[in-house]
Order: C-alpha cells, then structure tokens, then sequence
C-alpha cells in the first residue's frame, strides 16, 4: 500500500462556489483512481459525489480531469498519475456545468449529438427488405475506421476548447458519429448531412488533436473532422469562410511552396472583406511580419507532385477509398 495525497474539487451545487479538498489514500499503485475515489467515499467522506457504472470502460460514466486531462478513472491507474505529479488533482469535466462535486450537466454534450441524428436515414421510396441483412462490402465497413467504438464518455467533449469558446461548434463525438454515418452506404441523407455542417459548425476545429489524446477508446474523432472536411468540400464546395480558408491554403502552397498570407486573406474573405482586417495587418507588420510575397521555393516541382499524389478524389459514389489507397488491408 501507498499513501496516495488526492485534491478533489468539491461544489455543493447550490453556492456555486468550489473548493479542493484534500484527502490521502492507501492504496496499490497498480489500482484504478476509481477505486480510490470510491475508498474516500467509504471512508473518509460519504458526500463526495461522482459517476461510475460499469469500471470496463464501457459506459464511459466516470470521466473526470485527472491533473488536468481528461480521462475514464476506471482505466486510468493511480501509480503513473502519482510518479509524474506527486499528488493526484480530480476535477469535474470541462464545458459543462457543475450540477455537484463531480458530476455535471451533459444536457449540452447529448444536444449535440442528437442535432447530428445519430441513425440510419433512409429513403422512404425505397425501403429496406424487410427480413433480410443488408450487406456491406469489407472495405466499406473500414471506412467508419474506429467510430463505433465511441461510448459517449464525452472525454473529448471536455477537453475540447473550441466547445468552450464556440457554442456553434458541436463538439468532436458528435463530429466523429456524423461521419460515421456519412460513409455508411446504407444511409440516404449523405448530401444532407454535410450540409448541415458546411458552415462554421464543422470548420471551428482548432485541429490541436486534445480530443484524439483524451479518446479512451483511439475513436481518433480529429481525424474523422479532417475526412469530414474533405468529403463537405468535395460535395458541397466552399461556400464560407471556413471551407474557402482552407481550400485557398492548399493552392497557395501548392503554387510557390510557401505561404503568401495577404492571397491567402483576399481569396478567403474578398477585397471588401480584407477592408475588416486592415488593422490586423497593420498590427503584424509592427511586430516584425511581412506580408510581402515570397519567391517561390527551390524544389516547387516537388511539392507539387505530393499535391498530384494526395488530391485523388474521393469515390463518393460507393462511398469507400479504391484498393490500395487508404483501404486497410487492401493492396499496395
């Protein structure tokens, strides 16, 4: 046994007011933090208030910010938290509200998710054979990658900052569940579905991959934002800044090998959109930035043949990559 020192965030839910309070534990290294929270309840203060079910990493009921990351307790073991930082920090979740202790309001996270209809659309004209299977081909089932394994913990939800200053973006499980839907060829409402989220909601991912760190399941839902971009782009276009900043970045690139910031603004946002961005211009050449363009780099063609390689469309049709590019499994 170990004597552990634990600060846990306590909030009695009627004050709003927080506190830590600190309680030490003997416990195995080689134990789950949950089982340390549920000693404390125990033993030392029956009040504190938190979420567990299962302890297989099933549910995903017990996700809380363990110094500062968040994470399933019931997976997460006191030994490594403890050796790396001394003590043991528990707080609730971010970008959801505090309803006691531990616990929070996910009324926000599920919003979200339900806003992407989490189902099988279908085409009322054509419906499914009742009694019989609908198959899929291996390759196509590769394209949902690993989003069936998302349990709802909301661990990316919480670690996600672009949830906390955007209440448009819907956060990277409800992104990563729409795609997994978008790609299924059993599903009718492909257009329909990247168009709900060709506009802000989809392109206010910051892209620092926290979600893909919190992921106790490596649902990886950052990178299903990227496939979503790219399929929105392909299908859609870019009819917003979003999209436009994006597609323009690429080309940009793509010409010269570098840069050119001030084509990069007026193909994204206009000439008459560039006008609202004039002091910011001005303030970045104060601080030593230019913004003049660069001569193109030495080895442009091979920056361009990467361009070639990487720009095969999508085969939207089928809804799955051809043989051998980006099929898992396929030939090479």
């Amino acid at each position: 046994m170990t004597q552990v020192p634990f600060e846990i965030l306590r909030n009695d839910g009627k004050s709003g007011q927080s506190h830590f309070q600190s309680f030490v534990v003997d416990v195995e290294e080689n134990q789950a933090i949950l089982t340390a929270l549920l000693k404390i309840r125990s033993e030392q203060d029956p009040s504190l208030a938190m979420r567990y079910s299962c302890r297989q990493a099933i549910c995903g009921s017990c996700a809380m910010r363990v110094n500062g990351k968040s994470r399933l307790v019931c997976t997460t073991m006191v030994g490594p938290e403890f050796r790396a930082h001394g003590k043991i920090r528990i707080e609730p979740m971010l970008n959801q509200m505090v309803v006691r202790d531990l616990v929070v309001d996910q009324t926000p996270f599920w919003d979200r998710y339900n806003a992407v209809q989490p189902f099988l659309i279908h085409d009322p004209s054509h419906p499914m054979p009742e009694g019989k299977e609908t198959r899929m081909s291996p390759e196509q089932v590769e394209q949902f990658y690993e989003t069936p394994r998302c349990i709802a913990c909301a661990a990316c939800y919480s670690a996600c900052p672009a949830v906390g200053s955007d209440p448009e973006f819907l956060g990277p499980m409800a992104l990563a569940k729409l795609y997994r839907f978008t790609v299924d060829p059993r599903d009718t409402a492909y257009h329909q579905r990247l168009q709900s989220v060709q506009n802000q909601k989809l392109w206010l991912c910051l892209r620092c991959n926290l979600c893909v760190e919190a992921c106790p399941k490596d649902v990886r839902p950052a990178e299903r934002i990227v496939d979503l971009k790219r399929l929105a782009v392909q299908e859609i276009g870019t009819p917003e800044h979003g999209s436009r900043h994006a597609q323009k970045f690429l080309t940009n690139i793509e010409d010269g090998g570098v840069l050119n910031e001030t084509k990069l603004a007026r193909e994204t946002l206009g000439l008459f959109g560039m006008l609202g961005q004039v002091g910011k211009g001005i303030s970045m050449m104060r601080h030593g930035k230019s913004l003049k363009k660069h001569p193109p780099i030495q080895g442009v063609s091979e920056v361009k043949a990467i361009y070639a390689d990487l720009n095969q469309p999508e085969d939207l049709k089928g809804r799955q990559r051809p043989a051998g590019k980006g099929v898992k499994g396929g030939e090479q």
